[in-house]
C-alpha cells in the first residue's frame, strides 16, 4: 500500500532546495509522517534530484522490492545455468546418438554395395539419396 501511494505522491510532491530543507527538516519529516508527502531535495541552483524525504513505510517498502528483485535475479541466474548445464547435456547426448545412427546406417549401406549391384535398383538409389546427408557424416 505504501509503494502507490508514494507513487501517487510523486504528482504532487515538493521540490526544496538542500538550505530549504535543512531549515525545514522537523516540519518535511512530520508532513511526510502525517500525510505521505514526498519531498524531493535537490542542490542549490540545481533542479536534478539528489534524495528524498518519503514516509517510512514506502521506503521500507522500496528497499524489500529491492531484495526482492536481487533474490529474484540470483534464482533467475541458477536457473539459467542449470537450463544451459541440461542443454550441454542434451548436445552431447544428441552428438553421440547421431554418431551411432550415422555408423550403423553406413554398416548397413556398405551390406547392402556387397549384395547388389550399385546403380541396379532405382528404389536403393533414392534411399541412398534420401540418407545423403547421413551418410556424408
Amino acid at each position: 500500500m505504501a509503494a502507490p501511494a508514494l507513487a501517487q505522491d510523486l504528482d504532487r510532491s515538493r521540490v526544496l532546495s538542500l538550505r530549504e530543507a535543512r531549515t525545514r527538516l522537523t516540519q518535511l519529516v512530520a508532513l511526510a509522517e502525517l500525510t505521505d508527502t514526498v519531498t524531493v531535495i535537490t542542490r542549490d541552483g540545481d533542479p536534478r534530484p539528489i534524495a528524498a524525504i518519503v514516509p517510512a513505510p514506502a521506503a521500507r517498502t522500496a528497499a524489500r522490492a529491492r531484495a526482492d528483485a536481487d533474490r529474484v535475479a540470483e534464482v533467475t541466474a541458477g536457473w539459467a545455468r542449470r537450463l544451459d548445464e541440461l542443454h550441454q547435456q542434451s548436445a552431447r547426448r544428441h552428438a553421440a546418438e547421431l554418431r551411432a545412427v550415422t555408423d550403423a546406417l553406413a554398416e548397413a549401406w556398405a551390406e547392402l554395395d556387397r549384395r547388389v549391384v550399385p546403380g541396379g535398383d532405382p528404389a536403393l538409389l533414392r534411399l541412398r539419396a534420401a540418407h545423403a546427408d547421413l551418410l556424408r557424416g
